[in-house]
């Protein structure tokens, strides 16, 4: 699941959650789909937490990467 891209793990996401919602699941499949609902949501998380930080880099004069920060005056 750590190849998953955020897209496919968040179209999965969404397709557990409306097979949830249908309430057409017997209980052991329920508890799967939940626990796999759930390293997917952690996944997502993961992604969107790492893309945050890659955004918040910028390339300095001397083309390394630091910390993007805004002087306040």
């Amino acid at each position: 699941m750590k190849n998953e891209t955020f897209e496919s793990a968040l179209l999965k996401l969404e397709s557990i959650i409306k097979e949830l919602e249908s309430g057409e699941t017997d209980l052991d499949k329920t508890i799967d789909k939940y626990k796999e609902a759930t390293e997917l949501l952690n996944l997502c998380d993961e992604k969107l937490k790492s893309a945050t930080k890659t955004v918040n880099k910028v390339l300095n004069d001397s083309g390394e990467f630091e910390d993007f920060n805004v002087d306040k005056e």
